[in-house]
């Protein structure tokens, strides 16, 4: 059964870091200065998350027209996994669980700066773990 169990639910969690990211004492200065627009094709369930990783820094849930520099395509699983820390997307890039259409080395200069934001994600999906934990 997949984590999320709709896409509200994804874009309430992976969207609401992706958001509070911007806002990062540490890591949103260079999240917006990293001058590039990805995009997130999910799946179980289908969703779309787009960030702009510009001074103008913006998340934007579903389809929309804003022109990406980078698409990833993935199950919501493997995203949850990475926001746990517990997925390395390098590693799911070469073996194939993760596929990307466009400069794959801009993905992997973002990777790093995510990092500091693995806590905050934790946090935010602590109550809902908790919750399915009970049932």
């Amino acid at each position: 059964m997949p984590y999320f169990s709709d896409a509200d639910e994804v874009y309430q969690y992976i969207g609401g870091v992706f958001r509070e990211a911007g806002e990062h004492p540490e890591a949103g200065p260079k999240l917006r200065g990293a001058g590039t627009v990805l995009r997130f094709n999910y799946s179980d369930p289908d969703c779309v998350l787009t960030v702009k990783f510009t001074e103008d820094y913006e998340v934007i849930e579903g389809e929309n027209d804003v022109e990406p520099d980078v698409t990833l395509i993935m199950p919501c699983d493997i995203a949850h996994q990475y926001w746990r820390g517990e997925y390395n997307l390098a590693v799911g890039l070469a073996k194939g669980k993760v596929k990307a259409k466009g400069p794959v080395n801009k993905i992997l200069k973002l990777v790093p700066l995510t990092k500091p934001l693995f806590p905050m994600y934790k946090s935010a999906t602590d109550a809902k773990d908790q919750a399915a934990s009970a049932a």
